[in-house]
């Protein structure tokens, strides 16, 4: 059976997606998102009034499938919660050795766009991110620890989202382990405090 062809909009966010990876979303012209995608810039605007809408499609896209990511992970590493949660950062490590990798987009889309808070790629990022908190606070509670997972998850998100930006900067996955190392010793201790 033939897969589906994309529509024109999914070609277009595919085509948007690989530039603003690898240049940046301000290095990269709606004609060069044309170019790449097949379509004539008229027709781009037809399907994304603004360069700002196609960044925002561009974010959704990553939404759900880097959440599903993480919950792969989480799912297959064995052990307690805490070796699960430090799986995490392990897997991450591993796609940051890879020379293609340019860190987590919404981190990098939000640095670009810094002065416009209310811009629609920001309130995607923060959707995501906290889409991400909640998943980390559920999978805390459902292992026990109901009074503290709230705290806990941003802490995770705090070590998650530091250790992309140090990594970035430095090109040492190592960094990412010890965020990860960090990560499972306050799930740990977390855990401890609960069940006492």
């Amino acid at each position: 059976m033939d897969k589906p062809q994309p529509s024109t909009s999914e070609r277009i966010v595919e085509a948007a997606s690989g530039l603003f990876h690898a240049e940046g979303i301000r290095a990269v012209s709606m004609d060069a998102v044309a170019a790449r995608a097949g379509v004539t810039k008229r027709t781009l605007y037809y399907h994304f009034r603004s360069k700002d809408d196609l960044i925002a499609a561009y974010l959704e896209r990553r939404d759900l499938p880097n959440l599903a990511a993480f919950q792969r992970w989480f799912e297959a590493a064995p052990g307690d919660v805490a070796d699960k949660v430090g799986a995490i950062f392990l897997k991450l490590a591993e796609r940051a050795r890879k020379p293609e990798w340019k860190g987590c987009g919404f981190l990098r889309t939000s640095v670009e766009l810094i002065n416009l808070p209310g811009h629609p790629a920001l309130v995607r990022g923060r959707e995501h991110k906290k889409r991400v908190e909640n998943w980390f606070a559920g999978m805390l509670e459902e292992a026990g620890d109901t009074v503290q997972a709230r705290l806990l998850a941003q802490q995770i998100m705090v070590l998650l989202d530091g250790c992309f930006s140090v990594v970035l900067l430095h090109r040492d996955p190592g960094y990412m382990a010890a965020a990860g190392h960090a990560a499972m010793m306050l799930v740990r201790a977390h855990m401890r405090e609960a069940e006492e």
